[in-house]
């Protein structure tokens, strides 16, 4: 009988967020990664729970894997970051792209982060554009994928040197959505329309055969179910947004237009503040409660908001 080959790969779906979480190994060495866990958030009641990620690690133990990193795409605005108690779990180690330092000097004043740590200190490992590194036997490449955030990255997995045709895996955070669904905003602070599409070209260039998995899913019009796993022939060949055919001019005018009619994220002012120091909460103030802020902005400049 030939060894398997290829990641294992499981999905885990939190439908509060339309966020796809992954626990990702090898099945040669049983080590693996966390991609992008959720933190259970209740913004109406400050309340914080970790029932998403205690059922990631409890798969990851009834499979047997052992959790060496806990990867991020981006700063994420939809959803809090379970990484840290992850990390406390595990003793796995947290990374993202080193653009999340254009992301932190963004919002440093936005929220007055003066406890942020420089550089991403608050990160374990920056991973640059082309890096590669392990997770197990496994050999991922990291491709920097900027455009909906500076700090977008996606992670291939490449196929083994024994078969050097083997088809990859792409964890693609908020690149790309589902091939009948469409792409990513682009107007956060540091978002480029021009940039996501060519990321996105990045990935459309790769062999049609490449698997590609999503962060989110919002159930394309008429599909009735949720679904996360996608290929770079189904996008090319679908993909209302970036489908073969469209030129780059078309998806500037047409995610400019439709930017402007999109309201903030629901989880955007609590998801950022904590996602960008890598999930850590402000310090506990004199009473014991940790504090997330709500920047005040007027509407009007006269506004009395003494």
């Amino acid at each position: 009988m030939s060894p398997v080959t290829g990641p294992g790969i499981r999905a885990f779906f939190d439908e509060a967020t339309n966020t796809v979480s992954y626990l990702v190994w090898d099945r040669a060495t049983m080590r693996g990664a966390v991609i992008d866990p959720v933190l259970d958030w209740d913004n109406r009641s400050g309340e914080a729970d970790l029932k998403s990620a205690q059922a990631i690690l409890d798969a990851a133990k009834a499979e047997g894997v052992a959790i060496d990193w806990v990867l991020e795409t981006h700063v994420h605005a939809d959803h809090l970051t379970a990484s840290p108690w992850i990390k406390r779990q595990t003793g796995a180690r947290i990374g993202i792209g080193e653009g999340v330092k254009k992301v932190q000097t963004i919002f440093r004043p936005v929220f007055g982060l003066e406890d942020m740590l420089p550089d991403g200190g608050d990160f374990d490992h920056l991973f640059r554009d082309g890096e590669r590194f392990r997770i197990g036997s496994l050999d991922v490449e990291v491709m920097h994928t900027p455009g909906h955030t500076p700090a977008c990255i996606a992670y291939r997995i490449l196929p083994p040197q024994s078969e050097p045709d083997g088809v990859s895996d792409i964890f693609v955070g908020d690149t790309l959505f589902m091939h009948d669904y469409g792409t990513a905003r682009c107007d956060f602070p540091g978002g480029d329309a021009r940039t996501l599409y060519r990321s996105v070209r990045r990935l459309l260039d790769l062999p049609p055969e490449t698997r590609l998995w999503m962060c989110h899913d919002y159930k394309a019009p008429g599909r009735d179910s949720f679904a996360w796993e996608s290929t770079v022939a189904q996008q090319r060949a679908q993909n209302p947004h970036v489908k073969d055919g469209k030129t780059e001019e078309e998806f500037v005018a047409f995610r400019t237009q439709r930017d402007a009619t999109l309201s903030a994220p629901a989880l955007l002012l609590p998801s950022i503040q904590v996602n960008v120091r890598a999930g850590r909460f402000p310090k506990a103030e004199a009473n014991g409660v940790r504090y997330l802020k709500v920047p005040v902005t007027p509407k009007r400049p006269d506004a009395a908001l003494s």
